[in-house]
C-alpha cells in the first residue's frame, strides 16, 4: 500500500489550502466536529491552523529540508511547507464537560467561538487538561485582559509541567492567573471517570498525553508526541526542533505510534488536520494516518 492512499483524504480536507499560500497563520472558521465513543459524546473544537516553512529549524533537523521534501512529495501533498492544524478535545462525561487543551487564546485563535458551535459556554467547563505547556495549549486559559476564561474549571496537568512552567518568567501573567485554579497530578494519574494521563515527557518536562475510555472503546490525545501527521508518521525517529529532550521525544514517538497501530484504538492529534481524529497504521519502518472518527 503506498502512503498517499492514506493519506489522500486528509490532504483533501485540510491541505489544499496550502497549496501556493505563504508560510504563517491560515485563517480558518469556527467548527465543532461532534462523535461519539463508547457513551460519551465528544467533539473536536477548532481553534487556528498554521504553515510551517521547511526549512530545517522544526522538521527535519538531522535530516535537511530536501529529506523531507522527498517525504512530502511522496504523500501527495504540497513540498516546501508543512500544513498543522491547532484544535481542542470536548469531552462530557458524567457530571464534568472537559476540555483538554485550549489552544491559542484570542485574538489569535477562536477555541470560544468553536465551543459555542458545541453549545458549550465557558462557565460550564468544569476540568480543563493541558497536555504541555506552549502557547498554542494554555494561550486559552486567559483572555485578552489577564483573567482565567474557564473560570469555574479546575485546571489539571503534571506536576513536572506545572513546575516547568512556573520558572520560565515570559509566563508570569499566565501563571498568576490560574494558579488557584491549578491541581497537578502525577504522571500517569486517573484523573476523571474514564480519563487517564499517559506519560510522554520528551517533548516538555511533563508533557501528557490523555486516554479516554467507555464501553470498550479507547482514545488517546496524544499532545504534541507527533506533529504533521505526513512526517512524523513516516519518520517517527527524526529528531523533532519543538522537543526539549530530542531523543526522548523520538523514542517515544515510535514506541507509542507503534502501540497505537497495534491497538487499533482512535487518535486524537490537536496538529493533525482537523478534527483531528483517525488510526494509526503501519507503512514499511514508518507510520502513516487514516483520519476517521469512529
Amino acid at each position: 500500500m503506498r502512503p498517499i492512499t492514506l493519506f489522500a483524504a486528509a490532504a483533501t480536507c485540510a491541505l489544499a489550502v496550502a497549496t501556493m499560500a505563504q508560510v504563517g497563520p491560515v485563517t480558518v472558521t469556527a467548527a465543532a466536529t461532534p462523535f461519539t465513543l463508547g457513551k460519551l459524546k465528544l467533539a473536536a473544537l477548532r481553534d487556528a491552523a498554521n504553515i510551517a516553512p521547511n526549512d530545517a529549524k522544526v522538521f527535519g533537523i538531522d535530516v535537511g529540508p530536501e529529506a523531507v521534501d522527498t517525504v512530502l512529495a511522496a504523500a501527495g501533498v504540497p513540498t516546501g511547507q508543512i500544513s498543522l492544524s491547532v484544535s481542542a478535545l470536548l469531552v462530557r462525561t458524567p457530571g464534568h464537560v472537559v476540555l483538554i487543551d485550549t489552544g491559542y487564546g484570542a485574538p489569535r485563535g477562536i477555541l470560544l467561538a468553536s465551543l459555542a458551535e458545541a453549545k458549550v459556554r465557558p462557565d460550564q467547563i468544569t476540568d480543563v487538561l493541558i497536555s504541555h505547556g506552549h502557547g498554542d495549549h494554555v494561550g486559552g486559559l486567559v483572555s485578552t485582559d489577564g483573567k482565567p476564561v474557564f473560570g469555574n474549571a479546575s485546571v489539571r496537568m503534571a506536576a513536572a509541567e506545572w513546575a516547568s512552567l512556573q520558572s520560565q518568567p515570559a509566563n508570569a501573567k499566565l501563571v498568576a492567573a490560574i494558579t488557584a485554579q491549578v491541581r497537578p497530578f502525577e504522571a500517569g494519574a486517573a484523573l476523571l471517570p474514564g480519563i487517564t494521563a499517559v506519560d510522554l515527557n520528551g517533548h516538555t518536562p511533563g508533557h501528557s498525553g490523555y486516554r479516554v475510555e467507555s464501553n470498550g472503546k479507547r482514545l488517546l490525545v496524544i499532545g504534541d508526541m507527533a506533529h504533521s501527521y505526513i512526517v512524523s508518521l513516516a519518520k517517527p525517529d527524526w529528531a523533532m526542533g519543538y522537543d526539549r529532550d530530542r531523543k526522548l521525544g523520538a523514542e517515544r514517538r515510535r514506541t507509542v505510534l507503534g502501540q497505537l497501530a497495534d491497538s487499533g484504538d482512535l487518535v486524537f492529534s490537536p496538529h493533525f488536520p482537523y478534527p483531528g481524529t483517525g488510526h494509526v497504521v503501519r507503512i514499511g519502518d514508518g507510520f502513516a494516518w487514516k483520519p476517521g472518527m469512529a
